[in-house]
């Protein structure tokens, strides 16, 4: 079979796929979904699945795992999840409003929320797209809903439930959100989660989702995250990734942001098999903030690619972006880093670097760093490196009497740390450190339940 015969039938296949179970994907869901389902579909249906010939996803073929056959989940399932294990295997000494979703849906057991400051609301964007429509209409779809990538129209088409949040003006929720994302099962299963953040104007709130498999199984998931960060407000969005490694998945996050807004978000990817991470920052007003960071560490056959966008569409705002890469064995990096700067946008600072090191010879990174600047009264610089450990800072280190091992440990440690440093909750910042020292140890640093093989 060609590769265009290929790329049709996989095309075929998710045709048949909606339109066989449309009926489900509406039923229960509300209207805010549904009216956007097929519209969706048809725009995934003209670009097809993305493999290298998409400019975009070149260092990342998804046909080769969303070819492959898996049970998708069209409606709640029971599973039994202990909560307090999932917990604990994350960030044991971090305080936080824990919920959970398993296989992309809100888990029905979860314990309400107890004292949430006056008017926010915690849940599942389907319950309370139903039962609040009000809440999500202005919001749902506002971002998502404008993409012409087709793991984003797949998602919109797909999509029933997840994780929504609403902050009202003035609010500062001071204790963090954590969203663990469970994928457990006996079988492959393909997944579709859609989150949803609002912090209205003047508010203050965190959110930390953690990914993890609790099953030796193969895992596909296509995940949209829309944030809207208000006027003034502050919002820090983290994210751990680390399931096993037969689990794939493509996140595309899409923030944007107000005027005198400030954004900290934060991906530490530590386990998982192919693994896309997509992200676009919007200023819509003055005096915006968005320091945007990742850390990777990948061995055996693992392939991580981050893309961000970052659109400087109003003047005097600010982005910084690091993205730092440690890859082993066999595995495969990329990093795509896009700012654009619109006519108007003086006075703009935006700044990125992509900085990489590989341990073998097989490893490989490709790296693409992009400046499109239409206005003249900015500032801006973009930078990348690809290399080995610095052999002259192994040497100072032995040279005092530091084996080889502890010396490589600690130039890897430095190397992550200044992405970790730059979380703003200190015990999630001193666990990913543990977690960062574990996975260059080798050390799986796993649930009880999961599998890193």
């Amino acid at each position: 079979m060609t590769l265009t015969a290929k790329k049709i039938a996989l095309s075929e296949k998710y045709t048949e796929l909606f339109y066989a179970n449309q009926n489900k994907l509406d039923e229960g869901s509300s209207n805010l979904f549904n009216r956007m389902r097929e519209i969706a579909f048809k725009r995934f249906e003209k670009a097809g699945i993305p493999g290298f010939k998409n400019e975009n996803y070149k260092y990342t073929n998804l046909e080769r795992v969303f070819g492959k056959n898996y049970r998708h989940v069209f409606e709640y399932e029971k599973v039994d999840v202990d909560l307090n294990e999932a917990f604990r295997c994350d960030v044991p000494q971090l305080d936080t409003h824990v919920v959970l979703l398993v296989n992309g849906w809100y888990y029905a057991k979860n314990q309400p929320l107890e004292n949430l400051p006056k008017g926010v609301v915690v849940g599942s964007i389907k319950q309370i797209a139903n039962e609040k429509p009000e809440l999500v209409e202005s919001y749902l779809n506002r971002q998502a809903g404008l993409s012409d990538d087709p793991m984003v129209t797949l998602n919109t088409a797909f999509a029933q439930d997840g994780f929504f949040m609403y902050v009202p003006d003035h609010v500062v929720f001071e204790k963090p959100i954590q969203v663990i994302n469970i994928m457990r099962s006996e079988d492959p299963v393909f997944t579709t989660q859609r989150n949803l953040i609002v912090a209205e104007k003047n508010s203050q709130t965190k959110v930390v989702f953690c990914d993890h498999t609790m099953s030796d199984c193969e895992f596909l998931a296509n995940n949209v995250t829309e944030v809207f960060v208000g006027d003034d407000a502050v919002v820090d969005v983290y994210t751990i990734q680390n399931q096993n490694n037969k689990a794939n998945s493509v996140n595309s996050s899409f923030f944007k942001q107000g005027t005198n807004s400030n954004l900290l978000t934060s991906v530490a990817t530590l386990h998982g098999g192919l693994i896309r991470n997509n992200l676009k920052v919007e200023f819509a007003g003055e005096h915006a903030e968005a320091n945007v960071y990742g850390i990777s560490f990948t061995d055996k056959k693992q392939h991580v690619d981050n893309y961000t966008n970052i659109e400087h569409a109003q003047p005097n705002c600010l982005s910084n972006q690091v993205y730092k890469n440690v890859l082993d064995e066999d595995s495969v990096g990329a990093f795509t880093g896009r700012i654009h700067v619109v006519r108007d946008a003086q006075k703009t600072n935006a700044f990125q670097r992509n900085n990489n090191v590989l341990l073998t010879d097989s490893a490989q990174m490709n790296t693409k760093p992009q400046l499109i600047i239409d206005a003249d009264d900015v500032k801006c610089s973009h930078g990348a490196t690809i290399g080995q450990i610095d052999e002259d800072a192994l040497f100072y280190l032995r040279a005092r009497g530091i084996g080889e091992d502890d010396a490589r440990m600690m130039l890897m440690n430095a190397f992550a740390h200044e992405v970790v440093q730059k979380i703003r909750i200190e015990p999630l910042r001193d666990r990913i450190d543990e977690l960062v020292e574990k996975r260059l140890k080798g050390e799986l640093a796993k649930c009880h339940s999961c599998d890193k093989n």
